[in-house]
């Protein structure tokens, strides 16, 4: 069959094993045309929205923190944006093994993407961006860094070997299609860049190498893929929100492309959350935009706009949650004065404070997190 067979195993169990790609007889792409342009138009367009944004580090940070929220709730995470900044402030939560999952899925980001300037996709970095996921939290049992020895299914919670889902090839043959898809990755291949994500995330999941982690893996590796092809300049574009919303048709869709060999279906949902995704993430960030410029408008209009106070709202950016002493430390300003400031900010409702305490108060810069928190 076009994508693959299946083979039955010495236990009497039948895995799938897939075909390497390129897909035989090659995609067929007079139907997929129309996506595909409108794909690669919303993905120009949101990595142009790079070079207009003032501190996009900041922003992409944000973005990044929310990739890792959505992508771990898709496996069950229990965890909230709010949740990941109390735990980077240290202050202490009852389900910091959560978030600690979200957390390791950030440093798993930032490294794959590092890494990518000093090499390229590989099985390698597979394994690094897998290792990191896995230290330390649920799964840490479960090999972190190498590929499976032993069979895993995939299935319900409880589903056995018997009644799984889906079946992926056993560790040899998974070792084996692992070092064909590298191959693929550096092939000089005539499919638009885009299908070839598709077909290179479609691979990976129907693979499923690892014992743990191969749906948050391999979600990583479409921003991976398309930073290293340079279709993305900036790492702002990320599908877990999209795979969320049609997480039942997301599951259904790569399942028709085993049993049926319709790659076609696939790249057509892919590329649908690629338009979807991209937009989403254009209007988010012009908002963020329309939001710094109001905000100072509003200082100016309400007499704050000392260089201290737009020198707060410009790090409320990078830390939307923050205390008096932590923006007396960045601003280099003293306690009462920072005080002071914070309290001018809460009643043009710039900033809401949390705590409801009176001592150790934190303050949250509200509608930054709210357009940054959709979804999760």
């Amino acid at each position: 069959m076009r994508s693959g067979r299946y083979i039955t195993q010495q236990t009497g169990y039948k895995a799938f094993n897939p075909t390497p790609l390129p897909p035989e007889p090659p995609i067929e792409m007079e139907g997929l045309q129309h996506l595909l342009t409108d794909a690669n138009i919303a993905i120009g367009k949101l990595d142009t929205m790079g070079y207009l944004v003032p501190n996009l580090d900041h922003i992409i940070a944000m973005y990044v923190r929310k990739e890792a929220l959505l992508s771990s709730q898709i496996e069950g995470t229990q965890a909230s944006l709010e949740d990941i900044f109390e735990y980077e402030n240290e202050i202490p939560l009852k389900n910091v093994n959560d978030v600690e999952e979200v957390v390791n899925y950030i440093k798993a980001l930032n490294h794959g993407i590092a890494r990518l300037e000093e090499f390229p996709m590989s099985i390698r970095l597979i394994k690094e961006i897998h290792q990191i996921l896995l230290t330390g939290v649920r799964g840490n049992e479960k090999t972190p860094g190498e590929f499976k020895k032993s069979q895993n299914w995939i299935g319900p919670t409880g589903s056995t070997l018997a009644s799984a889902s889906f079946i992926p090839p056993p560790p040899q043959d998974a070792m084996d299609a692992m070092g064909k898809l590298e191959i693929f990755l550096h092939q000089q291949s005539e499919l638009p860049l885009l299908v070839a994500c598709a077909l290179m995330h479609y691979q990976f999941e129907t693979i499923h190498p690892f014992l743990d982690g191969n749906g948050r893996v391999g979600r990583l590796l479409i921003t991976f893929y398309l930073y290293w092809k340079k279709a993305l300049r900036y790492p702002l574009l990320y599908l877990s929100y999209y795979l969320k919303l049609h997480r039942q048709e997301y599951y259904d869709r790569l399942n028709m492309a085993r049993e049926k060999g319709d790659f076609e279906q696939w790249i057509a949902f892919f590329l649908k959350g690629i338009i979807w995704t991209s937009e989403s993430a254009f209007q988010t960030v012009g908002n963020i935009l329309h939001l710094r410029e109001n905000h100072k408008k509003l200082l100016l209009k309400r007499k704050i706009a000392s260089p201290y106070a737009i020198a707060l709202l410009d790090y409320l950016f990078e830390r939307p949650h923050v205390s008096i002493k932590e923006v007396a430390e960045h601003l280099e300003i003293s306690y009462q004065t920072a005080n002071l400031l914070m309290t001018q900010f809460v009643e043009v409702e710039i900033l809401k404070e949390l705590t409801g305490k009176k001592r150790d108060k934190r303050y949250s810069y509200w509608e930054y997190l709210a357009y940054l928190s959709e979804g999760t």
